[in-house]
């Protein structure tokens, strides 16, 4: 790997400073050094001027920045980050020059066509030396005019393109934000813009009408009779799931026979304006950093007690684990922008992640049995363990004397895994208990979901248990798993 730095477009990782809000922004962890840093920008670096966003032509995502970056901000030795560099660089395609530059004229003419990624990436690095990073989401991921030209067949739709590819847009900008590096938000810019859109429902006009550009996003709220009523109950996301959950149209989702990006397609395509009429029930008219929380508790319990059904094998879903990954950058876009474009990502998101769920299957989730395990709550690594001193608290007997933290145990291992999304969702999931790790039993017990007075904050450790325990704890010697890619569909 070659030792040069960009340092205008990958400086020394900063924190993302938001003053007087309560939405969940991480922070990197003990253990980032110099050392690491420096290999962190050489990595980031050599993967932005090398290559390609996909790695082959069947659209698979690069995720080099995502791995450096994740093991970087757990505190990974600087050759751990170096070594995962490696490993993705074994297998990238090279970038290629684009037939064409983009320009502020022209951006809209090749969206969809990977053809053009270099292009959109020098855009955008263009684009982020003049503009804030509020300014720039405003202007290409959520205006109505991002979104809507007025001819049908070549509407942008932008805002839903950032989630599309399971979501791997929104991971890769919402890094660049996090870490304050110009060079990652423009690839993250640039991916989104090659993608395709298949998810447009997701984002239906209606819901950019608060803009206050009607032209495009049309009138249609007014239309349809879905005008301000005046005050109504606060519906959590734990409704909208409830319900959702107990239609019969989402039951019995048969196994695909296409490639799973087709099927998601097609069944947005069927029923995507069922989902977004459900999301239109949530109520988004008070504090919004509340219902940024809501959406991260949602996508956990969906990938952690969905991949539950069977109590004694636990299925960590390649799709699921998405919903969960993703939602660490949720706050880091939000943020960034209005409220009317704050609107927009929560109900796209919670859409989108809806529907990536139903489409896995819908499994049940049995709330009480999973938060009835005793055993979950208190995960600890296989194999030898270490005889503790007589003098060690609360005795040298405890199994808490070997495993004081379950949290420890699963961190020091995960840092060597090498499957990259395995360091991904426990970052995720460790960031989550950080600040909702003291939820009592109970707090959700008002919400329609059925068993959601067994829910706590234990959900988070249970769940990256779980996850480790069926992908392998390699530190402690086992070997590593796949992700389970067999969805929860009936026979």
């Amino acid at each position: 790997m070659p030792s040069h730095i960009a340092s205008d477009l990958f400086p020394v990782p900063s924190q993302h400073q938001v003053p007087n809000k309560e939405v969940i922004l991480a922070r990197p962890r003990p253990g980032v050094s110099v050392s690491s840093t420096t290999t962190l920008r050489e990595a980031l670096t050599d993967d932005h001027k090398r290559w390609h966003v996909y790695f082959n032509d069947k659209g698979f995502h690069n995720h080099t920045a995502h791995a450096v970056l994740t093991l970087w901000a757990l505190g990974a030795e600087s050759s751990i980050v170096k070594a995962s560099y490696d490993d993705h660089a074994t297998y990238q395609r090279a970038a290629c020059e684009s037939p064409a530059p983009i320009t502020r004229a022209t951006w809209k003419g090749h969206l969809g066509d990977e053809i053009y990624y270099t292009a959109y990436l020098r855009f955008f690095e263009g684009e982020v030396k003049t503009k804030s990073v509020s300014a720039i989401l405003e202007e290409y991921i959520y205006s109505p005019h991002a979104n809507f030209v007025g001819e049908p067949g070549r509407e942008p739709h932008m805002a839903t393109r950032f989630l599309e590819g399971l979501l791997h847009p929104i991971i890769h900008t919402g890094l660049g934000i996090e870490f304050g590096l110009p060079g990652v938000f423009a690839e993250g810019l640039a991916q989104t813009a090659v993608h395709r859109s298949d998810i447009s429902k997701m984002a239906p006009p209606r819901w950019f009408e608060t803009h206050g550009t009607a032209d495009l996003a049309s009138q249609f709220t007014k239309a349809v009779g879905l005008a301000d009523k005046g005050p109504t109950r606060d519906v959590h996301a734990f409704s909208i799931l409830a319900r959702v959950l107990n239609d019969p149209k989402f039951r019995g989702i048969k196994q695909p026979q296409v490639p799973v990006p087709i099927y998601y397609r097609d069944f947005v395509e069927a029923h995507g304006d069922a989902i977004a009429k459900y999301v239109d029930e949530w109520t988004l008219d008070g504090d919004l950093d509340k219902k940024v929380h809501e959406l991260l508790w949602v996508n956990a319990l969906l990938y952690g007690v969905g991949g539950a059904t069977n109590k004694h094998d636990f299925k960590p879903d390649f799709v699921l684990m998405h919903l969960v990954t993703s939602s660490l950058f949720i706050s880091e876009v939000f943020v960034e922008v209005s409220r009317p474009s704050q609107v927009v990502l929560l109900r796209s998101y919670f859409a989108s992640s809806l529907a990536w769920f139903i489409m896995r299957g819908n499994p049940p989730l049995d709330i009480a049995a999973f938060f009835g395990d005793p055993q979950t709550a208190h995960p600890h690594a296989p194999g030898p363990q270490p005889s503790p001193n007589d003098d060690a608290k609360p005795s040298a007997a405890a199994a808490e004397a070997v495993t004081p933290n379950g949290w420890n145990a699963i961190l020091q291992s995960t840092l060597v895994h090498p499957d990259d999304h395995q360091a991904k969702i426990q970052r995720a999931l460790s960031e989550f208990a950080i600040h909702f790790g003291l939820t009592p039993a109970g707090t959700f017990a008002d919400t329609e979901l059925e068993g959601a007075e067994f829910i706590d904050g234990s959900l988070f450790i249970r769940t990256a248990g779980l996850t480790l325990g069926k992908m392998g704890w390699v530190r402690e010697g086992e070997a590593a798993k796949a992700w389970d890619m067999s969805g929860f569909y009936v026979a």
